[in-house]
């Protein structure tokens, strides 16, 4: 089928794409991918690689800025079920390639006026999508590639501002295009390639409804938020799966994480962050004891024992695994703790942030999968790489050995093996946000996949949200 003319939602564009146009950019591959990882030893200042995050600094003004996050529109990697019995598996397909990417736009993705800008953005998208929406892309195109589908793609892009009106003519794929098609892959979190395909063919073909329905969906989560944005906080978008650690309105630093599955989602939550725990023991939640726990004891008694878990009655003394009858739900009246060390699941460091989630940041022993585009695995909490610089940054002003806190020193302590609660000299207020579509304070309309499925029961209309005066506070 033919995509119907352009008229009204071109004419729509030439009001809207100032608002709605992305900066236009691209970042060293090797700060976007994020590689599997491993333990590496200390440099001299005591980080690893893995520690040393790249600080985000504002561009200067030659370069226009990036606005990528980490978690693609289509849902890449995501746990294949296995294969039914009596069914032959078929070998598994060749891994598709890494397409995330990890921003380096100073702009935090909740600021005062997100809210409000979110809503303004709902509005206008609803305003595209009444006029007949844009045209589907229906093949690959690259460099190189020419015909309708060229402009067609041309006049997909320039809709949402990522290509100047100016720049609508013509069916070839030039170097014009090619930025354009950078400028989009950076809004949803995508490796700027420039070329249209998987994972970018995928997200350029989300309708304009949709992309309505989950900016008015986000603008309304956010919308009555309480939130102290002190000049240290930090900013977790759970659909980015990425941590932000924002300083007098910029982003320092932003790190790739693992957030909740489907299953056990991450909360929006906010809270203080109070302590820094080296060594951390853990705690395992009562679900996990009676869906996990009990029936790895019953295929495998010694599980326990090589896990370093150790059961505690209510005064603290520590139970026989074998005096329990795992065929029954009695281990979840005791407490299971976990102790310290490199197989406990929490790694080596916790980042306190006192809530009535139980939710908090921490270090993991599996380092692998940072480095999917699929990062939502884990149990409800936000597994941080790069925790120790994180943990660094957030100790600034607290005194250490000697002076402030750093890499060298909290590895040092590690190394004791012993338990080390550090408070830091003044806390700092974290939120966790669900966000499948924001904009910033200049326009630029960011989207990510709603993996949790929460954008689907919101009204699209944007008369539905509050007023723009009930922003984050």
């Amino acid at each position: 089928m033919m995509w119907r003319p352009l008229t009204s939602a071109i004419a729509l564009m030439l009001a809207f794409s100032p608002a709605l146009r992305a900066e236009e950019g691209t970042a060293s591959p090797s700060l976007l991918s994020a590689q599997p990882m491993r333990e590496q030893a200390p440099s001299a200042t005591g980080a690893t690689p893995q520690d040393q995050t790249t600080a985000v600094t504002p561009p200067p003004a030659s370069a226009p800025s990036t606005a990528a996050e980490t978690a693609p529109t289509v849902k890449l990697d995501a746990p294949k079920e296995a294969p039914k019995k009596g069914k032959v598996a078929q070998k598994a397909p060749a891994p598709k390639p890494h397409e995330a990417a990890v921003s380096l736009d100073p702009e935090p993705t909740l600021q005062p006026g997100t809210s409000a800008a979110t809503q303004a953005a709902a509005e206008k998208y609803t305003a595209i999508a009444e006029a007949g929406g844009w045209p589907r892309i229906a093949v690959e195109l690259r460099e190189t590639a020419n015909g309708p589908d060229v402009l067609a793609l041309r006049q997909r892009l320039a809709i949402e501002g990522d290509l100047d009106r100016d720049a609508l003519d013509g069916d070839s794929f030039d170097d014009v295009l090619t930025q354009a098609v950078k400028s989009f892959q950076l809004r949803m979190g995508l490796k700027p390639t420039g070329i249209v395909t998987g994972a970018t063919l995928s997200a350029i073909n989300v309708p304009a409804e949709t992309r309505a329905r989950q900016l008015a969906a986000s603008a309304l989560r956010i919308a009555t938020t309480t939130f102290s944005f002190a000049p240290r906080h930090v900013v977790v978008n759970i659909p980015s799966a990425s941590v932000e650690a924002v300083e007098n309105g910029q982003v320092v630093h932003r790190y790739t994480a693992i957030v909740g599955d489907v299953a056990h989602q991450s909360p929006q939550v906010s809270a203080r962050i109070q302590e820094v725990n080296l060594n951390p023991t853990w705690t395992l939640p009562t679900s996990i004891i009676k869906n996990e726990v009990i029936p790895k004891m019953q295929k495998d008694p010694a599980y326990l024992s090589r896990a370093k878990i150790r059961i505690l009655d209510g005064r603290g003394n520590e139970i026989d695994p074998r005096s329990i009858d795992w065929t029954t739900q009695k281990a979840a009246n005791y407490t299971l703790r976990q102790d310290p060390g490199a197989s406990n699941s929490l790694g080596y460091i916790r980042i306190n942030m006192p809530n009535k989630e139980a939710v908090y940041l921490h270090d993991t022993p599996g380092k692998r999968p940072f480095g999917d585009d699929y990062r939502f695995l884990s149990h409800g909490c936000v597994r941080v790489q790069g925790v120790y610089d994180l943990a660094q940054w957030l100790l600034e002003g607290t005194k250490g050995p000697g002076g402030d806190w750093t890499v060298k020193d909290m590895r040092a302590k590690v190394d004791t093996k012993e338990r080390t609660d550090i408070k830091l000299e003044k806390q700092v207020p974290v939120i966790w946000v669900y966000l499948t579509g924001w904009a910033s304070a200049e326009g630029t309309v960011h989207f990510r996949d709603d993996v949790y499925g929460l954008d689907k029961d919101a009204q699209p209309e944007p008369t539905a949200l509050p007023s723009p005066d009930m922003v984050a506070r």
